[in-house]
């Protein structure tokens, strides 16, 4: 655990100074460490992955897999010791190369994806949902292994998430490509 502060958040700047080999996550100024993740979320995480990359060969957008870190900004003149929201998503898609940075990416992702876990889950759902609804991420995916089901949100015109969920039997379009579907049946591990 980073040493405590008394009075203050955490920012950018406390993060890089903190074990390179622990993960961990700043929100809204809170840290919270992320677990390592288990075998059934890295083959979640492989294929979701592997489709959404093989659809952007030779395109602009990319796509980055966990551990990629992720700086939420007003704008590029903030300093490290003024940015309190810092998460690390299983996978994003970025689309603005201008974001990108020795770093990761100083922004939003045009899309994040989440793979709950039992020490995840609270913040995916709550903290990171409202964290991502306000800094613009266009699409915001919730992968539930035991449930198998994926809950998509994508961004309104009023700047708030509408939702669809989806099964293992369903093929799921991606909102920010309009030829994309993503397989299902293919993602959750027999």
């Amino acid at each position: 655990m980073p040493l405590p502060k008394q009075g203050t958040e955490y920012t950018y700047e406390d993060y890089l100074t903190w074990p390179e080999d622990e993960r961990w996550e700043i929100i809204d100024g809170v840290p919270y460490m992320q677990a390592a993740p288990t075998s059934i979320h890295q083959e979640i995480s492989m294929e979701l992955s592997t489709q959404i990359a093989a659809y952007l060969r030779g395109k602009l957008c990319k796509v980055y897999a966990a551990p990629f870190c992720v700086r939420f900004t007003k704008g590029i003149e903030m300093s490290n010791n003024q940015i309190k929201n810092v998460v690390e998503p299983d996978i994003s898609v970025i689309c603005d190369k201008s974001k990108i940075d020795k770093q990761g990416c100083n922004g939003a992702p045009d899309m994040i994806i989440e793979i709950l876990s039992p020490s995840t889950a609270r913040e995916d759902r709550f903290l990171k949902f409202n964290l991502y609804e306000k800094n613009g991420v266009t699409e915001y995916w919730l992968v539930d292994p035991d449930q198998r089901i994926i809950s998509v949100h994508v961004l309104q015109v009023n700047h708030k998430y509408g939702i669809q969920v989806f099964d293992e039997k369903a093929k799921i379009p991606v909102s920010i490509f309009e030829d994309l579907k993503i397989d299902i049946g293919t993602v959750f591990p027999v």
